[in-house]
């Protein structure tokens, strides 16, 4: 079976295989490039408060439940993407740069799975309803890929929002600057970092940051899903690749690279905005006007380059993995249809019936 068999024949599948398998394929992404997240989460905090303080610190408030990071007046605490990881294992140890690693994996199989998953049956839907039929590349065909993906990217939200809420605040809890302070961590449990949230700020602190994340997640939807798609097809059809892993990976830098330039202003925002305890900001376009007074536009794009080597790696094993996920389960998935006589036609013959 080729690789655009499998593909062709995957889009076939049921939609709980396609999200599952999705999933999977993010989990997979996300643990490999959880400590660049870790690197980027803490250098966009950076510089969040302007106190007199030589070095970035944490503060507990006397009710113990605000965590904030203060710029230094003399010197930043973090340099660069190798530098903060550098300096997060020295201070901290190696296990910190996988913060949140649980509920990065629920957040990956909640979200992932959606704004993945369902690309291709949305994407359908809509192709159908702007009568694409075979305009491949065309403009409607581009608009139909972008609508889809703006659709599920915003439909994943609405339903791993409190995961990534989890997820920011316990990267961006430093170790080192709670030391002798053990006792008084703002969270010591993804579980209790959950119930802890919504019993101190209510629902609304669960789902704090939901719309400049669903701006963000749209754009990278768009950035990474369309623009692989579009590139990849670009490359089968010039006959530049085969579509095998070298091609996936070079579509995926490109996708990785498109995502990092739209998103980073929007994901600076939702990141300071998450981490942010109630009363900081009055909203995200509040959040935004303060950053841009106190730091000037560069603020937008601090973390640009851990964040675009976070999301090249991670779309690079995302779509690999996800791409030979794909071949396993549609190989697997014709041999039970076909064992269990379930109406099984080989999968070639079913295609060009």
């Amino acid at each position: 079976m080729t690789e655009m068999t499998v593909s062709k024949r995957f889009e076939q599948l049921p939609v709980p295989m396609k999200l599952v398998t999705a999933g999977t394929a993010a989990c997979f992404a996300d643990f490999a490039s959880f400590p660049l997240d870790t690197a980027k989460v803490r250098l966009q905090l950076q510089g969040e408060v302007k106190v007199p303080l030589a070095t970035v610190s944490a503060a507990m408030t006397t009710s113990g439940e605000s965590f904030v990071l203060h710029k230094g007046a003399a010197e930043l605490h973090y340099r660069g993407i190798v530098g903060t990881i550098g300096t997060i294992c020295r201070e901290e140890g190696f296990r910190s740069l996988y913060n949140g690693l649980n509920a990065g994996l629920q957040r990956q199989m909640c979200f992932a799975s959606i704004r993945l998953g369902m690309y291709e049956p949305v994407k359908v839907r809509y192709q159908r309803l702007l009568k694409v039929k075979d305009s491949r590349g065309g403009f409607l065909d581009v608009t139909a890929r972008i609508l889809a993906g703006l659709t599920t990217g915003g439909m994943a939200v609405m339903v791993a929002q409190p995961t990534d809420v989890v997820k920011v605040r316990f990267q961006a809890q430093s170790k080192s600057a709670l030391a002798g302070k053990a006792a008084a961590a703002r969270y010591t449990g993804t579980w209790q970092a959950y119930k802890s949230i919504f019993s101190t700020e209510g629902v609304s602190g669960l789902w704090r940051g939901f719309l400049p994340n669903i701006g963000r997640n749209a754009i990278v939807n768009v950035s990474e899903i369309v623009c692989y798609d579009l590139v990849k097809e670009f490359i089968i059809m010039k006959g530049l690749m085969r579509d095998n892993i070298p091609c996936h990976f070079t579509s995926a830098v490109f996708a990785g690279f498109c995502a990092t330039l739209c998103a980073s202003p929007i994901d600076v925002i939702k990141t300071r905005y998450m981490n942010s305890t109630p009363g900081t900001y009055r909203g995200a376009v509040d959040c935004a006007v303060q950053t841009f007074g106190r730091e000037g536009p560069s603020a937008f794009y601090k973390g640009f380059w851990p964040s675009f080597s976070r999301l090249v790696t991670w779309n690079i094993f995302m779509w690999i993995t996800y791409e030979q996920f794909k071949r396993v389960v549609v190989t697997k998935y014709d041999e039970y249809d076909g064992a269990h006589h379930h109406g099984f036609v080989p999968a070639a013959r079913r295609l060009h019936s």
